[in-house]
């Protein structure tokens, strides 16, 4: 028994790489049993590593893979289709990453699984809302970030457009794929129906920019352009310290004058420039170019622990490297040393999340490609005879002999 408030909930997850996996995973770390459906060659996220301690287990992998166990089935034999058809049977959700239209080639459709479990949770991930002109585009986070404007933002900020090096779309929206799922178990609990859920990215993450940046071309007609200037300002960036950079933001009247307490202006706060809110935004250039100057004038230590007493919000700008020797994060026990049964020693990051109602209370190592292939097959009511014909005919593999 895995505990958790999804204890009992099974997810067949048919998704690959980040942005399912990711979503499945969060779900796992709450109680859910989720069997990952993988083709005999494996997720592909498996290779994504340079190097990696045994084949097909790349670090990324390892991370998103965690609390899940691995059937491997080949989907285009027809004895793999029926065995991934008695798995749909018994579950509560099936989720998946690729365009519809390739479903339907699967013989997969919502149609054609709720006639086998009318209750299931059909959640689909995919580039693009299937009521417009790119629902066949392929899709990838390079793509979304493009399309979805992500890398204009750079563009504008710095005249050369970028790509956030993070597949923030790929994780943000499988978190939003997290939040659908819940709210179609939330409403199954109450109705008793299941539901079919499209998650597509593109139009998920136009949301993700337009919210922030739609900004004064919200009203009809316009009242001005797009883009929320502040976070465009070519200073709206870590500051110098005399010894490194340190990240900075003091936007409430107490906060800003704080700041300019502490940086020894207090003449500052009658500045008409800078007396409240409004005048600091807009004359934000002059502000930020304010901490430019005097935020060279100590190390970044000194004006952390300055800005502490005070009030101002601030933190160090780690690097990958510093930020696994955060203090705090220490403090909270966020990384923990594990043993994984073939990569040996790993850093695992504990749930950054704490509630009154639980967690998995067991942990699961990422799966080896199709590791539980047997015990899951049983467990559908295949026969051991049954199995030994299905690992024979390269259907499936018995992944804990490979």
């Amino acid at each position: 028994m895995a505990g958790g408030p999804l204890e009992g909930i099974r997810i067949i997850d048919m998704s690959s790489v980040v942005v399912g996996p990711l979503a499945t995973q969060v779900m796992a770390d709450y109680g859910a049993d989720v069997i990952k459906v993988e083709a005999l060659s494996g997720d592909i996220a498996r290779s994504l590593a340079g190097r990696a301690v045994t084949p097909n287990m790349s670090s990324k992998f390892i991370h998103l893979n965690r609390n899940k166990r691995s059937v491997a089935l080949d989907l285009k034999k027809p004895a793999g289709y029926d065995a991934l058809l008695r798995l749909i049977k018994d579950a509560d959700v099936l989720l998946w990453n690729v365009r519809p239209s390739a479903m339907a080639r699967l013989k997969l459709s919502y149609d054609e699984v709720r006639a086998v479990n009318p209750r299931i949770i059909y959640c689909g991930l995919f580039g693009f809302g299937q009521g417009g002109r790119y629902r066949e585009k392929p899709a990838y986070d390079t793509i979304i970030q493009g399309g979805a404007g992500m890398a204009a933002l750079h563009q504008r900020a710095t005249g050369e457009p970028r790509y956030v090096p993070i597949v923030v779309a790929d994780r943000t929206v499988g978190g939003i794929a997290v939040q659908m799922m819940l709210m179609a178990l939330f409403n199954r609990e109450r109705k008793g129906v299941g539901a079919a859920i499209e998650v597509p990215m593109f139009e998920n993450m136009v949301k993700f920019v337009l919210e922030e940046h739609m900004y004064l071309k919200t009203f009809d007609p316009p009242l001005g352009t797009t883009g929320d200037p502040r976070l465009f300002d070519p200073e709206a960036r870590p500051k110098q310290t005399s010894d490194g950079w340190i990240s900075i933001s003091a936007n409430t009247n107490d906060q800003a004058f704080a700041f300019f307490d502490a940086i020894g202006r207090p003449e500052l706060k009658t500045d008409p420039r800078f007396c409240s809110i409004a005048a600091r935004f807009a004359n934000v250039s002059a502000y930020f170019s304010i901490r430019n100057v005097e935020l060279k004038k100590k190390t970044t230590a000194e004006w952390l622990a300055l800005f502490d007493r005070v009030g101002v919000p601030a933190m160090p700008v780690h690097t990958l490297d510093t930020l696994m020797e955060d203090p705090h994060l220490a403090d909270v026990g966020f990384f923990e040393k594990v043993e994984h049964p073939t990569e040996g020693t790993i850093i695992n990051m504990t749930l950054p999340n704490q509630s009154t109602f639980g967690n998995r209370q067991d942990f699961c190592a990422a799966p080896k490609i199709g590791q539980h292939s047997v015990e899951i097959l049983r467990e559908a009511g295949y026969s051991d005879g049954d199995i030994e014909q299905l690992i024979a005919a390269k259907v499936t593999v018995d992944g804990k002999l490979q």
